[in-house]
Formats: structure tokens, C-alpha cells, sequence
């Protein structure tokens, strides 16, 4: 198994999803269509689904293209276009015999966030991976467009029970804006100097950090912490999640 970031946009993510031995690919989050034929022709691969984390326009624009005619578009609702197999959480599939994917219903940035939970059946050794969309980011969270504060905390703690070896793969590089967000609430925390490392030396952080990663600096899995807490001026959890969004939201660093 594995996995392809493909930069779309100013700072969207698309994904190949590889099975290395049957050269095939589920693509994730299509947007532009051209730019993910072009990173599956320069990996030899054939796309045979496409997986979408929600139904916003810059995740599932490269729906309706119509390039892989009769293909399966996996998707959380019917808002996202051209949709074929709806899914709901812990529905299951695979991907060329060999890749796993479970589904984990995370709403809040939208009611139909899907992530996605895909390990390998073959014994390959990859340690699995979560397509987390807009919900989580690294360092950070989606905004809480069709949700609350409860509902994204509900998602983030979803997310961190699985394994800590699991690597992430977001939907947006929004990774230093965020750090830059998350020393302003936890300023002392160890990880986000290694994260600051990571940022230095990648233009793409996507994929080269886990959910264990995530549970070390990310304030908004953080929530029940002193430092966070403190700087919230909150005790309940929820009542901490919507402050640090708000915060987020008008941080202008």
C-alpha cells in the first residue's frame, strides 16, 4: 500500500491510494481532474474509485468529469456529486483485493465527513492511514460549518482512538498557520518545535506524521489539558473546543 499526495488548488490535498502489486488506485478528494491523471500516469496506475471525504466543492469538484465512467465515487451523502455507493459509519470496503477501508463518520465541518481508515490486507507493513478531509488537520481542525463544538470534539476523539501509528493525510496544507496558532495556546509543548522541524525541512507535511503526532500538539485534541484550558479561560471540554475555534478563526498570525 501506498499513499500519493497530489497538490490541487492553493493548498488542497488529492491522494492516490496505491495497491503497489496490482498497480491500482483509489483517487481521494478529486478536484482537479488532470493533475490526478497526470500523478497516476507517472505512477503506472489505474484508477478504479474515487473516494470523497465531503461534499464541499474543492473535495469533490473532479466528481462529475466523467473521466472514469462506471467507476465507484464513495462518498458520506448524495451532496457530494455524482456520487454512487453512500456509506455510513463502520461501512467497509476495499480496494483491489488488498487495501481495507473503513468508515468513520466525523460530522461537523459538514453533517456527511466521512474519514477514511485504510490499512493493507497483505501484510505489506505499512502501519495504516486515516484521509481525515477537513476535519482533522495537522496542528489543527476544520472550521464548524454545519456542526458544534461537541460534535468536533466527538470527531477528534474518534479519530485519536485509533491506532497512534496511524499517518495522517489531510485535506489542506494549513500546517504552519496552525503551529503558528498552537504556540499561542500551548506555547511550552515540545512537539510543536519537532513540528516547526518537520515544516523547515517539507513543503508537503501531509503524510509524514500520525495520529499519536497529533495527540502530542494539536490543541484541539488537547482539550482536556491544563495549558489549553488555561488559555481558553474553560474547563468543559466542549466549552474549550469552541474557544479555541473561535481563537482560530480571528488568529491573524
Amino acid at each position: 500500500m501506498k499513499v500519493v499526495p497530489v497538490p490541487v488548488r492553493s493548498d488542497n490535498y488529492a491522494y492516490l491510494l496505491i495497491d503497489e502489486k496490482a498497480k491500482k488506485a483509489a483517487a481521494v478528494d478529486v478536484y482537479d481532474v488532470p493533475k490526478v491523471q497526470a500523478a497516476a500516469q507517472k505512477e503506472g496506475v489505474e484508477i478504479v474509485a474515487a473516494i470523497t471525504t465531503h461534499h464541499h466543492h474543492d473535495h469533490s469538484g473532479g466528481n462529475e468529469a466523467k473521466a472514469y465512467p462506471g467507476l465507484p465515487i464513495y462518498a458520506g451523502s448524495s451532496k457530494a456529486p455524482a456520487a454512487t455507493d453512500i456509506v455510513k459509519d463502520k461501512d467497509e470496503f476495499t480496494i483491489a483485493d488488498s487495501i481495507n477501508v473503513k468508515c468513520l463518520h466525523t460530522p461537523c465541518h459538514t453533517q456527511d465527513s466521512i474519514c477514511y481508515y485504510v490499512t493493507p490486507t497483505d501484510g505489506s507493513g505499512h502501519p495504516g492511514g486515516v484521509f481525515t478531509g477537513d476535519t482533522l488537520f495537522i496542528a489543527g481542525c476544520g472550521r464548524f460549518f454545519e456542526g458544534t463544538a461537541p460534535e468536533m470534539h466527538a470527531a477528534l476523539s474518534y479519530l485519536g482512538a485509533l491506532p497512534d501509528k496511524t499517518i495522517t493525510y489531510v485535506g489542506h496544507e494549513y500546517t504552519a498557520s496552525n503551529v503558528a496558532h498552537a504556540k499561542t495556546i500551548d506555547p511550552e509543548n515540545a512537539g510543536l518545535k519537532r513540528l516547526e522541524e518537520i515544516i523547515k525541512n517539507n513543503e508537503i507535511t501531509t503524510g509524514l506524521t500520525t495520529i499519536g503526532d497529533e495527540k502530542e500538539w494539536n490543541t484541539f485534541m488537547r482539550v482536556h489539558t491544563e495549558p489549553v484550558q488555561k488559555a481558553t479561560g474553560a474547563k468543559e471540554e466542549h466549552e474549550v473546543m469552541a474557544t479555541l475555534r473561535e481563537l482560530k478563526n480571528n488568529f491573524r498570525g
